[in-house]
């Protein structure tokens, strides 16, 4: 096959490509007589009322399907690769890059910097603009793709091509004007480095890219991530609470005047700047939205209103009075020194409505990548296991079952970081492991149900099962 035949991996069911007997291992060759580069193509050229699909079966006889649809409705087709092509690899130095202060002999695709606009489209990921050219903002202005999320760090020229290691990267700011101007839809990122783009050079930053206002429709500033594999790499030192404050007062400052103008607060400190400045987190109508989750930015808010509104929900419930007199087991939750006072108060909640519910909440440390990585994403089975065990031979009782955040695992499967699998941990540990998504009701429910899986409920209640003595 050439770039530009796409073979098909999947037909998802009672959609058009399924009605059309498209199958599996079907090849994709044109729509509307246009070749199809990529993804952005592909999703350019299906969204009309009628397209012409030329397909290439298994057997090599071509067809040429006349499809009549809503504008928007997708054909129900998954491809092999899901961009349609190759992936755009990152050539930036970043001073601050997580994936240059990696431990070595990890598996390679942790090494893989990606910088390709089409996963920003897709995938919400954040791109520097500096492996792109002329022709690529031309395509996304045309075809409209968006929101388009941008790693900005610094809207000083001279002090980009610093932060980002690339002596063209100041220049590439351009390109926000182009997007602007053509009216596409974009986030923007600032990941702050002490002594090197916050204070002045932050504000002048914010100040800059409110410009772009009402098509940037939002700016997060994160605290640069610091592991123990820094060696040989720019220095940077971590911020104290005094320079949180500062930064999240100067952040909220400006909030007040942008949503004045625009309705949008625009500009949002992460949640590691408030637990770091020992602030409350800001209320939920601050976050637009929660546009800048992926970021760490209203994490914890979501997490609260929904705790707050499934445990409300819960004592409403049928189920309740009949859980609070029967319901009976001991369960261990693990999270990062980041979400720890969150989830602790959560469970004693839990408690105190449930007297023969006992819940441990352990903080595992990051040891694996140093004590200054507090989420719980970046957290290795090993020093899970480690640190339970040691926990155990203290005689704590783990109860039956330990949750852990589903962000702790690789997408769709049980692999932590470092390889180790759940199974691994549940036979090191001796107790049955659950992924719980990082949601209020998921929460509760991993909590009370002895047979909790993540696919078998819904946001809008819960299954209760073998929970009761």
């Amino acid at each position: 096959m050439n770039k530009h035949e796409h073979k098909i991996k999947a037909v998802y069911p009672d959609s058009i490509a399924e009605e059309l007997e498209i199958e599996a291992g079907d090849v994709l060759l044109a729509i509307n007589n246009e070749t199809v580069s990529d993804v952005f193509d592909y999703r350019y050229l299906i969204n009309d009322e009628y397209i012409e699909v030329l397909i290439r079966k298994a057997d090599g006889e071509e067809w040429l399907l006349e499809i009549e649809k809503d504008f928007d409705d997708d054909l129900g087709i998954e491809f092999e690769n899901d961009l349609m092509s190759e992936y755009k690899s990152c050539h930036n130095k970043c001073i601050f890059c997580f994936i240059d202060q990696m431990p070595p002999d990890m598996r390679e695709t942790l090494y893989f910097k990606d910088d390709d606009s089409r996963l920003s489209f897709l995938q919400g990921n954040y791109i520097t603009l500096t492996n792109m050219n002329d022709e690529d903002i031309d395509r996304i202005i045309k075809m409209q793709l968006a929101p388009i999320n941008i790693s900005v760090q610094s809207t000083n020229p001279e002090l980009r091509c610093k932060l980002l290691n690339n002596r063209f990267a100041g220049e590439k700011l351009k390109y926000i004007d182009r997007l602007y101007e053509g009216h596409v839809e974009m986030n923007g990122q600032i990941v702050c480095c002490k002594g090197v783009n916050d204070g002045e050079e932050l504000v002048g930053s914010i100040e800059d890219l409110s410009k772009y206002l009402p098509f940037m429709r939002s700016v997060s500033v994160v605290p640069a991530g610091i592991t123990k594999y820094r060696e040989g790499l720019y220095p940077i030192d971590l911020f104290n609470k005094k320079e949180a404050e500062e930064i999240i007062d100067m952040v909220e400052e400006h909030q007040k005047k942008y949503y004045e103008q625009f309705g949008l607060h625009f500009i949002h400190a992460s949640d590691e700047f408030y637990i770091l400045a020992e602030r409350d987190f800001p209320e939920e109508e601050r976050y637009d939205g929660y546009i800048q989750l992926e970021n760490g930015v209203g994490m914890m808010r979501l997490l609260m209103t929904e705790f707050d509104e499934a445990f409300s929900n819960l004592k409403k419930s049928k189920e309740y009075e009949t859980l609070s007199k029967e319901l009976c087991r001991t369960v261990t939750i693990t999270t990062g020194k980041l979400a720890y006072p969150v989830i602790k108060d959560f469970a004693d909640k839990l408690m105190e409505v449930f007297s023969k519910l006992s819940i441990n909440v352990y903080c595992i440390k990051n040891d694996f990548f140093g004590e200054t990585i507090t989420v719980s994403g970046l957290i290795t089975g090993q020093d899970l296991i480690k640190q339970l065990k040691e926990k155990k031979a203290l005689g704590n009782d783990l109860g039956d079952t330990l949750i852990i955040p589903g962000n702790m695992l690789r997408t769709g499967e049980k692999v932590f970081l470092d390889d180790i699998t759940t199974d691994d941990v549940e036979r090191e540990l001796g107790i049955r492991v659950a992924a719980a998504e990082t949601n209020g009701y998921h929460f509760i429910e991993a909590i009370l149900n002895r047979d909790y899986e993540m696919d078998r409920i819904n946001d809008e209640g819960f299954v209760y099962i073998k929970g009761y003595c």
